[in-house]
Parts: C-alpha cells; sequence; structure tokens
C-alpha cells in the first residue's frame, strides 16, 4: 500500500486516516490494541504520529486490512516475528514505492 504523506517530523491522525482512508476512530482504536503504536500528544491531547509510528501503521493495516489478520493474530504475529516480519514488509513496501515512482517518471516520457 502507497500512502501518499509529506516528510514531516509528525502527522496529525486526521492527515494520518486520510493517507490511510480509515476513520480517526479506527486509528484511536489501533493505537490502544497495539502497543507498537506510541504517538506523542501535545499539551491539548492532540496525537501527533511520527514517521516510525506511520511505518507501524502501514504494517497493522497491511496485516489486518489486506491480509485478513484477526485484532489478535495482528498482534501474534507482531510479538513473535516482528523484528522479521517488519523487515520483509520494509522491502516489499520500499519495493512498491519504487514501482509507483517508476511508473510516474514512465508516464512523463
Amino acid at each position: 500500500m502507497y500512502i501518499d504523506l509529506p516528510v514531516k517530523r509528525y502527522y496529525g491522525i486526521g492527515e494520518v486516516a486520510k493517507a490511510f482512508g480509515v476513520n480517526t476512530s479506527l486509528i484511536r482504536f489501533w493505537e490502544k490494541e497495539f502497543d507498537i503504536l506510541k504517538p506523542k500528544k501535545n499539551a491539548k491531547g492532540n496525537r501527533k504520529f511520527t514517521p516510525e509510528d506511520i511505518k507501524n501503521l502501514k504494517f497493522i493495516f497491511h496485516l489486518v486490512k489486506e491480509r485478513g489478520f484477526t485484532l489478535e493474530g495482528a498482534k501474534t504475529h507482531l510479538k513473535e516475528e516482528k523484528k522479521e516480519a517488519l523487515n520483509n514488509f520494509e522491502i516489499v513496501s520500499k519495493l512498491e514505492d519504487i514501482k509507483i515512482q517508476l511508473l510516474k517518471i514512465k508516464e512523463h516520457l
């Protein structure tokens, strides 16, 4: 899944939800369910997601929405095979991003 977000230090929950095509309530729910997500909160309590949080959200989205894992299954997968699974997911994500960039370049030729 390609997530089109500008490169920033922090992202608001609204822009994260929009980028993933989900409701903000789902992002908040996943934050409670998955301890891998730890967005910072400002004085008002607004969530600020880091690029690391976005990477973890992409992985959770992939497991739950694309591969059909249950929440419990996704949690177990993250705990048992976190490092290897994340590395494999990062490689695939980078390759998909490269493919999208190459297709954009091809369109401009």
